[in-house]
């Protein structure tokens, strides 16, 4: 059930990249000024998936690879919550992937943040479906989630940034939040978040990212452009970060799933189903049913 509850201390590791995603995640809420009572913040499995633990917020622990159906269900039953989804690369791209793909084309207004980390760092450090090869005896090579998004049509928020850079990553996070807010549909952020007990690439990161939007001819409202700017990117060693696909405000016709299903913005959870305001729809199916 959905539930608020008083923060309990973080149990990450000290130095952890998750650190630097909850960190921006409050300021960029603060910065929009977004209350607590109006805001869902559904956690996956893994380490990442306790953040809602640590924040004085609505939470939902939804089951292993699921926290994107459960998050879709949240704001179809209020589409006026700003609804947060936030789990690993090991939940959302291995056991989640079905949902992980999906969501691009349901296009519901959440913001999936994945804190990604090569690693199944809760359960001692397995190789996930990002692992380089080579850890711990990977064979196979890495699953790329940005290349994934890229790849699908949709008019989406598409990002990815690095808990290394927290001021880049609350811009972007503020940003997320804001497409969301205008009902324009689903926002994909995959923050580089380092497991420092298991596979500690700060450095190494740090030094590989490079920012596409410095890159000539970035356009990150073409998906063309941008794929092959990562392509680029990626076959030179480095790992490309920032803004990938910003859609175009193209026509006032409803592109968000809630708007949609429910054009009115009243979802179930929060429609009247007093008897007297709604005795003559009650009278009309009783005497369909007839």
């Amino acid at each position: 059930m959905v539930e608020s509850a008083k923060p309990i201390p973080s149990t990450w590791c000290p130095g952890c990249g998750d650190f630097g995603a909850l960190a921006a995640l409050k300021k960029a809420m603060a910065e929009l000024k977004i209350p607590p009572h109006e805001a869902v913040l559904v956690g996956g499995i893994g380490c990442s998936g306790g953040i809602h633990n640590f924040l004085e917020i609505n939470g939902l622990h939804a089951l292993h690879g699921r926290l994107l159906a459960q998050a879709v269900g949240v704001k179809l039953a209020n589409p006026k919550l700003n609804v947060v989804a936030i789990g690993g690369d090991g939940d959302g791209y291995a056991i989640g992937m079905g949902h992980f793909m999906h969501a691009f084309k349901k296009n519901a207004s959440i913001l999936y943040v994945v804190m990604m980390n090569e690693t199944y760092g809760l359960t001692k450090g397995q190789a996930a479906p990002t692992a380089p090869l080579g850890y711990e005896g990977n064979i196979e090579r890495p699953f790329d989630a940005i290349l994934a998004a890229l790849s699908q049509p949709q008019p989406n928020f598409v990002a990815r940034t690095f808990s290394g850079d927290p001021k880049t990553l609350t811009k972007v996070l503020v940003e997320a939040l804001e497409f969301n807010r205008a009902n324009r549909g689903f926002a994909f952020v995959e923050d580089l978040s380092p497991c420092v007990t298991y596979n500690d690439t700060f450095k190494e990161w740090r030094e590989k990212v490079l920012d596409v939007s410095t890159l000539p001819g970035y356009d990150a409202s073409d998906r063309a452009v941008m794929f092959r700017l990562c392509l680029e990117t990626m076959d030179k060693g480095r790992i490309p970060i920032g803004v990938m696909h910003r859609p175009r405000e193209v026509s006032t016709e409803a592109e968000s799933l809630e708007l949609k299903l429910l054009p009115d913005r009243i979802g179930p959870a929060v429609t009247p189903i007093d008897l007297e305001g709604n005795l003559p729809t009650y009278q009309k199916l009783l005497a369909a049913a007839g």
